[in-house]
């Protein structure tokens, strides 16, 4: 999933022309914090509330305005886990997608986002998951797979978590059956230490509650 399949036409992007109040009326719409700005299709920067806030002449133009994210944007081709690592590591509540030329082709939504890293994670398939730790030395993806395929399941989804200064690091495995116990067991025989498993459908039904609640939260 890359992010041109991500792109949301429902932000208005800002010219240079616009004003500081503009930008302000147009972010309490959106509930968002950041916008793009765009003169002739060029993308030139995304401004926050607080560079408005700190210019502090609500009708002075944005062209006139210092940006403090003049280069906070993806591109099409970039995939959804560079995207997230760029929205959470500048923490904006929007994303803007351009192309080679630097041609603004539209927005990224947290929303968005957000859901379509769900289907990445596969959260609304029902399924066990289960958390290894193990030393990054020992992970071997080939030896996992078989495991779980032996015993007639397959993988999801399937991330990996560092700890800072360790060698450890945790497997985080969604599978697309319930019944996980004979996996678990098969795991046990080669020794995996098994941190934690999930297999109740009450668990799932919870957390997907959750996570419904957390997007009506945000669309609010």
């Amino acid at each position: 999933m890359i992010a041109q399949d991500l792109l949301s036409d429902n932000i208005t992007p800002l010219k240079t022309s616009d004003t500081g109040a503009d930008a302000i009326k147009i972010m309490e719409e959106y509930k968002v914090t950041h916008l793009p700005i765009v003169n002739n299709e060029q993308f030139l920067g995304l401004i926050s509330e607080t560079d408005i806030i700190e210019h502090n002449k609500l009708d002075d133009a944005i062209g006139n305005h210092n940006l403090s994210l003049s280069g906070a944007s993806v591109h099409k081709y970039q995939h959804i886990y560079e995207v997230l690592k760029i929205a959470g590591g500048l923490k904006l509540t929007l994303i803007p997608v351009v192309d080679d030329d630097n041609t603004y082709l539209g927005t990224i939504d947290l929303i968005t986002l957000i859901k379509s890293f769900s289907e990445v994670l596969a959260v609304n398939n029902p399924g066990g998951i289960i958390i290894l730790e193990l030393n990054s030395n020992d992970f071997s993806l080939t030896e996992i797979a078989s495991i779980i395929e032996s015993n007639d399941a397959k993988i999801l989804s399937l991330y990996i978590s560092s700890y800072p200064d360790s060698t450890k690091i945790e497997v985080t495995i969604k599978l697309n059956r319930m019944d996980i116990g004979p996996v678990l067991q098969t795991f046990n025989r080669y020794q995996y230490v098994i941190k934690a498993s999930y297999y109740e459908s009450n668990y799932f039904d919870d957390l997907k509650d959750r996570f419904d609640a957390f997007l009506h939260y945000l669309n609010i």
